[in-house]
């Protein structure tokens, strides 16, 4: 038990170390002018909706360059004249043409504020951006995006991008802030006719052009985040699935990986089946249907790209062949990514501050599945592997700042931590049918939606009939964990416990379950004063505290 605990520390603490060693100690946060133009709604944000992005892409791996137009369509929301979107600096901006015209821009960082010749009342509308440069390199993606310029074992070129966290503004075009999300999208993507280009959604069309280069042109038919959409190029092979809901529904699965690996990639992809049938069970159908499943080989680890994965794992168990049990064998990347279908991509948060809504709930999925496929002891076995340091550190709340693009926007208590109070919150309700309906029902009234905090606390509050927003804001807003104070007493065979918490959240009085782990006994600690219980037929040396339930941290006092 302690080794595989230990691998698992070592191998997630190597997954999210570029996070952790960005994040705060502190609650002091200091932000540049460029996160708060990327993070703001302002009024040259709101005054417009985005309904529709129609993305041209050419893509120079000789020269590491990309050429591009994209074509935004959207609803004017507040009459305006002036309008920003997002793009990086270091890409250049040939013109933005607005009905056949040339329109007057300026850029500040990587904002772009856009004049147009008059002021726009009420309408549909649309303009096009052409932009072309060297976008950014990922130094170690994904934890710091940007483009992957690679090379496969037969030195053909394999290029990729991922982006979230510092922005789909990278590489090309758009209003780069989470409360946006166009109603679909068009990606064309022009490469060497020897590679293929891989996106997000259905293939439309695949049109060969002069100088021996093809256009692939991709639809997603969903709302999409931004940092949602991506590229693949490379000389990939294409393998074809299918999965077969409750209700007799065929889903498209399509896998897209090197010819060497195919064989191997049959294999280990079937258990795509197993996972979708799990969170089939817990959340409904898989979210985007219409435009299928895929598993995209990528030289880096994995992304949530919606309906298009980015799959970089292997073909190995847990986190390349670390992190489980002896008796698990399932890949952490396409349980995890597969989850963010669900809490990420259709179940959107509107600010960054609320990521723990994409990566919490995500991170809690990978429990429900061991819990599907294995049963609950194994699930608690597997939440236990992420319960200490350096998995969770309590250096900052979950809830970040808002309205602010920070760099250092999470940590890895996002993932572990926010896990961790969902479990908590299972345990402390105590009534699975209810649990589940109330997971389930929070994910169907977002879904293709935004969602934010509240609105799960609301929900939380509605469909228990109690009060739990001091447990919230303990948990979420707060960075230390409550303390449970204890005193232990042997009187006879019987043994008297008296408790009480220690939480910086007024009137935090959270039941748990202590005694005998047989047979535990409910309590409820105060924060202003000491209870007691006697437990009869107990020794000092059987008790416990139900710390793999919840997420707490104890001390003993005299």
């Amino acid at each position: 038990m302690m080794f595989r605990n230990s691998i698992f520390f070592l191998f997630i603490f190597a997954i999210l170390y570029p996070i952790c060693s960005k994040a705060q100690t502190t609650h002091t946060h200091h932000f540049t002018r460029a996160d708060t133009l990327r993070g703001a709604l302002r009024a040259e944000r709101t005054c417009y909706d985005v309904t529709f992005y129609k993305l041209t892409i050419e893509v120079n791996p000789n020269e590491k360059s990309i050429n591009g137009t994209n074509e935004i369509h959207f609803n004017t929301m507040a009459d305006f004249k002036l309008l920003q979107i997002d793009l990086f600096e270091n890409l250049k901006i040939e013109k933005i043409v607005f009905q056949d015209k040339d329109l007057k821009f300026n850029r500040v960082d990587n904002a772009v504020f856009i004049t147009f010749p008059k002021q726009l009342k009420g309408s549909q509308s649309k303009f096009t951006v052409h932009y072309n440069g060297q976008p950014t390199v990922a130094e170690n993606p994904p934890w710091e995006g940007g483009f992957i310029w690679d090379k496969d074992d037969n030195n053909k070129d394999w290029v990729t991008v991922a982006c979230q966290g510092v922005g789909a503004s990278l590489w090309w075009p758009n209003k780069d802030h989470l409360s946006d999300e166009p109603d679909s999208m068009q990606t064309t993507i022009i490469v060497e006719s020897d590679l293929m280009a891989v996106s997000n959604g259905r293939l439309k069309t695949k049109k060969n052009l002069p100088n021996n280069q093809t256009a692939y042109t991709w639809t997603v038919s969903y709302p999409i985040n931004n940092y949602n959409l991506s590229l693949n190029i490379g000389d990939y092979t294409i393998i074809h699935d299918q999965y077969i809901a409750f209700d007799g529904s065929k889903l498209d699965l399509n896998y897209y990986v090197f010819e060497k690996d195919q064989d191997k990639a049959k294999k280990h992809f079937k258990q795509v089946h197993k996972i979708l049938l799990c969170y089939e069970l817990y959340f409904g159908k898989y979210p985007f249907w219409r435009d299928g499943f895929a598993l995209i080989q990528t030289p880096y680890l994995g992304m949530e790209h919606q309906s298009g994965i980015a799959y970089g794992n292997d073909f190995q168990k847990g986190y390349l062949g670390y992190g489980l049990p002896e008796n698990m064998n399932w890949d952490y990347v396409i349980v995890h990514e597969a989850g963010h279908e669900y809490f990420g991509n259709s179940l959107s948060c509107t600010d960054m501050a609320e990521i723990w809504l994409h990566e919490s709930f995500t991170t809690y999925m990978e429990a429900l599945y061991v819990e599907c496929a294995f049963g609950y002891k194994d699930a608690i076995e597997y939440m236990l592997l992420s319960r200490d340091a350096p998995n969770i550190s309590n250096k900052a709340p979950i809830l970040g700042p808002m309205h602010v693009n920070w760099e250092n926007w999470f940590d890895s208590d996002n993932y572990f931590k926010g896990a961790w109070i969902l479990h908590t919150l299972r345990h402390v309700i105590d009534d699975d049918q209810l649990w589940f309906d109330l997971l389930k029902t929070f994910y169907e009234q977002h879904a293709y939606n935004s969602a934010r905090t509240e609105d799960f606390t609301r929900l939380v509050n509605s469909c228990t009939g109690k009060n739990y927003d001091a447990f919230f804001d303990q948990y979420l807003r707060k960075a230390k964990l409550p303390t449970l104070f204890y005193k232990l007493e042997q009187i006879d065979k019987d043994l008297k416990i008296t408790f009480k918490w220690n939480a910086e959240t007024k009137g935090f009085n959270m039941p748990i379950m202590i005694g005998d782990p047989k047979n535990y006994n409910w309590v409820i600690p105060f924060t202003t004063r000491w209870e007691s219980i006697l437990i009869q037929n107990l020794n000092i040396s059987n008790f416990k505290i139900a710390e793999d339930l919840f997420l707490v941290e104890t001390k003993r006092v005299k």
